[in-house]
């Protein structure tokens, strides 16, 4: 009997942080929510005013025989600026800012080693500021956000489209 996992990331809207996951072998489900905050059961309209803490991330449930949570933390760095302490692409705001939440000591070493070996490539020129932090109580968030790619995929890829993370993607991961 296989022991799933989950990792938890926020990358800006969660939206474009579904996909990229939802395509490997291995992952089982990726859940668009709230975590981090201060306000229990948050919703959208919560959260989007950036007074309620958290982040708008996503939490990845995932079988470590077919894909492993270094795997996944790579996928991660490669969606996100990590050198934006104030958000993501065209989404500003503390509730769009990057972090990694990790759910034991394993993960958090490993997520702490991704980041200082992503720092010392010298792939980007200003400092990883991409936190990661321990994992606190998720929040889906409502239905409609759930597989947005998927479901309203023609306002996904123009959202999508306007907000640099294309062009942010393609210039810094060639």
């Amino acid at each position: 009997m296989t022991t799933l996992r989950k990792a938890t990331f926020a990358g800006g809207c969660f939206w474009c942080m579904v996909k990229p996951f939802d395509q490997w072998d291995g992952v089982h489900a990726v859940v668009s929510g709230y975590t981090g905050g201060h306000v229990e059961d948050p919703t959208y309209q919560d959260v989007k005013t950036g007074t309620t803490g958290h982040y708008e991330a996503v939490e990845i449930t995932f079988d470590p025989r077919i894909i492993s949570y270094n795997e996944i933390l790579e996928v991660f760095w490669r969606q996100i600026d990590p050198t934006d302490a104030f958000g993501q692409f065209q989404d500003r705001g503390d509730q769009y800012r990057a972090a990694i939440f990790y759910h034991d000591e394993e993960q958090k070493f490993q997520a702490e080693d991704s980041k200082l070996t992503l720092a010392e490539s010298g792939r980007f020129s200003k400092p990883i500021v991409t936190e990661v932090l321990e994992a606190v109580t998720f929040y889906p968030a409502e239905e409609y956000h759930q597989d947005f790619y998927k479901k309203s995929e023609k306002e996904y890829k123009e959202d999508r489209a306007k907000s640099g993370r294309d062009e942010f993607i393609t210039d810094n991961w060639k």
